[in-house]
This record gives C-alpha cells, structure tokens and sequence, in this order.
C-alpha cells in the first residue's frame, strides 16, 4: 500500500522591525507608500492573492504598533509581533509567534517586508522545492551576471571574482519551521556577535542543507529612494499596457527534439507516459524551448541557446520552467505585458488533447498568465517525415506582448 505524504502546510513571517530610512521620506520604506497602498500592505495583499488561508505574522519595531495597524488590511490570519534590534532577533519573534499558533504549520516562509512584486509562480517554485523534500530548505536566487571585482580601500582592483556558481539570494526563504526555529533559538542562546543577512546562512553554518530555485527579476528589494522611483514607474507602466494597446509585438518559435526508448516524455512542463523520451542536454521540454524562443522574439533577443548553452554542465538534465520564467523575466524588464501564448506540437503521438488543460495551466502558472490567454494545439504529420516515422517531436510557438 501507498502511504500518502501529508501536503506541507505554510505559516508566514514578514521581517518589518528594522529602521531603513535609506529610502527616503523620513519613514520605515515599508511604510511608504507606492501608487496609493504601503509596501507592507501590498507584501501582504500577494501572499493573500497566492494563498487566502495561511497565516502571516508581521513582525514590527516596538515604536511602530499604531503605525503597522493604520498602514495594512487585517483579517483573521494576519497578526503582528514586535521583533528586535538585529534581523535574526526579529525573525526568531516570527517563528516563536508561528510555532505556539493551536495549528502551527509545518514550513515558514521567511519575506523582507520590502519586497512587495514576488510574483505567484515564484512561490509556487518555493512550494513545489518544499513537496519535493520538506527537509530541505529553499531560497530564489537569480545567476550572478555582471564582472565581479574585488577592490582595496583605496578603490583600486586588486582581483577579478569568477561569477561562476555564484547566485543574488532574494527572498521568501522556506524552511521546516522547527528545524529554522531551532537553529535561530541556538543562534540567540549563543555568544556569536555574527549578524546574518539572511536565514539560509543561519542554516549553512548549522549544516542544514538549503538549495536554491530560479528567482526573479521582479522581486526586488526597495532600499533607496531611486528604487521607489523605479518601482513607480513599474506600477504606472503596467496600468498603462493594461489600459492601451499601442505597440504590439509578436514573437515565434520553432524547437524540435529527437525521440528515443524511454519510459515518459515531459512536454510544457507535463510529465506523459510513453514508449518514447525525448533527447536533450536538459529536460528537453520541446514545447518550454519553442515557448522560450517566442518570448526573445518579442525583445529581440538572440535564442535559448544563446541564453542556455547545451554545453554548459549547470543546464544537464535542468527543467525547462526555469529557461520559460529567464525569457519571462527578460520580457518584463522591457516593460511588456505578455497577453497570449500559443504552442502547436506535431508528434503521432503521445496524445496530445488529453493533457492540454493540465499544459495549460502549467504554462499560466509559470509566466503568471490567466490560462484563457494560453493555447496548446497538436497535430500529426500524417506519417510523413521523421515526425510521421515517430523519431521526433516539434513545436511552433507564438507569443504577444504588448509594450507601453
């Protein structure tokens, strides 16, 4: 008999306590207010949005109690506590406050109270790194980019950092709540006057073990007053293509992928039984790979390759929701707003029509797209060419943006 596991269960805190006036305005940045609403009340509105059940804990400065409950929307799930002079002080207050509810969950998302775009996909990635191992925590981190160089006090370079493995962590970070409580309360019992900038590092130096998902771009952490300008702009952006139409592009995609003896084939992030695998130096996601190029088309970038290179040993075997979400993410930052997906596969088989919703949603998920702008579509070759010898499967893909 197959014992089922118990789906993990989800308690959330929200560092506020500390002082950041870097931002401006002479307030606390998660007090500010960005086109008509606090930073903290919209952290709060899309962990709402993902979740209507899961507790969240906002863990506040003591000279800030009038000020928390004047600046967010409260409902039954919602509560505050005050935190401490350091981050981990105020953090461990949060987990405190999580583990004596009468029904504490069994993971804590840990969020900076100044990050109010994480997207839904985004924690769904967090979610879904927690039902696949819930001993293991998980932080979003994005690939570091930029030429890394090491200076002396004089400003002078004295090394050039190899980027190579090396990720800007973001945050929620998820964790078993009785393992991150445990390592934070021996942390507090300690003489160690170290001061964590995250959680995950807490967990590093007790020898828990933390992986990481894909971040995102649009997670950022307001800290100076250019960055409420930026996310200003974002805000007034997004209303604007939502409320206009004036530049529309179009993007297409072409990818194909050979088949050969195995036992399931995974096409736009759905796992098929079949007599067939397909080939690839990741999962070969024939329907993700044309989806990724149709999203560069819109930019203008160069294709997924170009991005992900089957040479490269960090992309064996990886799924293809993270090359989606980088070609997502890319299309975001030049300020569109994608508002139809369309991917057509041409195999003999698997079936195709009876596991298009569930493609659909998979695709919606990811890009945070509502599944009535995606299209999957199939067809045969009616027996002709490799497709039609059943050696391979395509995918032609179109994707619209619409930009500012």
């Amino acid at each position: 008999m197959v014992v089922q596991k118990e789906k993990p269960t989800v308690g959330i805190v929200i560092a506020a306590a500390g002082r950041g006036t870097r931002a401006g305005q002479g307030c606390q940045k998660a007090y500010r207010r960005l086109k008509g609403d606090t930073v903290i009340n919209r952290v709060l509105k899309l962990f709402r949005a993902w979740n209507t059940q899961y507790p969240i804990v906002v863990v506040h400065h003591i000279d800030d109690s009038s000020l928390v409950d004047a600046c967010i929307d409260r409902d039954d799930s919602i509560y505050t506590t005050t935190g401490g002079a350091e981050r981990q002080e105020s953090v461990l207050s949060g987990l405190r406050f999580l583990s004596t509810l009468e029904s504490p969950p069994s993971h804590v998302f840990i969020h900076d109270a100044a990050r109010p775009f994480a997207p839904p996909s985004l924690l769904d990635r967090i979610m879904d790194s927690i039902v696949k191992d819930p001993s293991v925590g998980v932080i979003p981190a994005i690939p570091v980019s930029d030429t890394l160089k090491r200076v002396d006090s004089n400003g002078l370079i004295t090394e050039t950092v190899s980027r190579e493995s090396l990720f800007r962590a973001q945050t929620p970070q998820a964790f078993e709540l009785v393992t991150i409580l445990d390592v934070h309360e021996r942390v507090a019992a300690s003489s160690s006057s170290t001061n964590y900038t995250d959680d995950a590092s807490l967990c590093e130096e007790a020898g828990f073990p933390v992986r990481i998902v894909l971040g995102d771009s649009q997670n950022i952490k307001l800290t100076y007053s250019v960055d409420f300008e930026e996310a200003e702009q974002r805000l007034r952006s997004n209303s604007l293509a939502r409320s206009t139409v004036p530049d529309v592009r179009v993007g297409h995609g072409y990818d194909t992928h050979r088949l050969v003896p195995g036992v399931e084939i995974i096409l736009c992030g759905v796992k098929i039984p079949h007599k067939s695998s397909l080939l690839g130096h990741s999962d070969a996601d024939v329907g993700f790979h044309a989806l990724t190029n149709a999203f560069l088309g819109t930019i203008g970038a160069e294709d997924i390759g170009s991005h992900f290179s089957p040479n490269d040993p960090r992309w064996k075997g990886a799924s293809s929701d993270m090359f989606l979400q980088h070609a997502a993410n890319l299309v975001a930052q030049a300020g569109a707003t994608i508002t139809h997906c369309d991917v057509s596969f041409i195999c003999e088989a698997p079936r195709i029509s009876i596991h298009r919703d569930a493609m659909r949603d998979s695709v919606s998920r990811i890009i945070g797209l509502d599944r009535s702008r995606v299209s999957v579509k199939a067809g045969t070759n009616e027996r002709n060419g490799f497709v039609g010898r059943e050696e391979g499967i395509l995918a032609i893909a179109t994707v619209t943006a619409v930009f500012p």
